[in-house]
């Protein structure tokens, strides 16, 4: 028997590290995970939890928690995975890299890279399907660019 702290943890885990594209599949990766709840008590966790629908480049809905762990640092790889997924679009005007995303996802990708620690980004601001990196002077926003875009997997222009 799990608690709801314990059960939370666990769906916030599972929806970090890979794609859940519903409710149901949700419930069946907890079930695998010994963990039975209802349909309702999964709603409400994903409501408690923040979790948001968000559209993927291959135009599928997945689940994802923007505050997870806020504090922790974002392994390389997930920054990666997550870019890739996600960044459709990268410009830059000094001190401001651009970056641009599907509708619903720019808090998704800002969270990753604040939490990446990436060198040379001082912070993000995030809207709907766009968000703002500011770039470390010394570092620029041109190189600060181009790295973004090597880790979404987009040709530098």
């Amino acid at each position: 028997m799990s608690t709801k702290v314990q059960r939370q943890q666990l769906i916030a885990k599972i929806v970090s590290s890979q794609t859940v594209t519903s409710q149901p599949m949700l419930r069946e990766l907890l079930r695998k995970k010994g963990i039975k709840a209802t349909q309702a008590t999964v709603s409400r966790d994903l409501e408690d939890l923040g979790a948001v629908k968000v559209r993927t480049t291959k135009g599928e809905t997945t689940y994802a928690i923007p505050e997870f762990e806020p504090d922790r640092l974002s392994p390389p790889d997930q920054l990666k995975r997550v870019l890739a997924e996600w960044v459709a679009d990268v410009q830059f005007n000094e001190p401001i890299v651009i970056v641009r995303t599907p509708p619903g996802c720019a808090h998704v990708v800002a969270s990753a890279l604040d939490r990446s620690r990436l060198q040379g980004l001082l912070g993000t601001v995030a809207g709907d399907d766009t968000m703002m990196c500011v770039a470390n002077s010394k570092y620029t926003a041109k190189r600060l660019a181009k790295d973004i875009k090597q880790l979404a997997g987009l040709a530098d222009d």
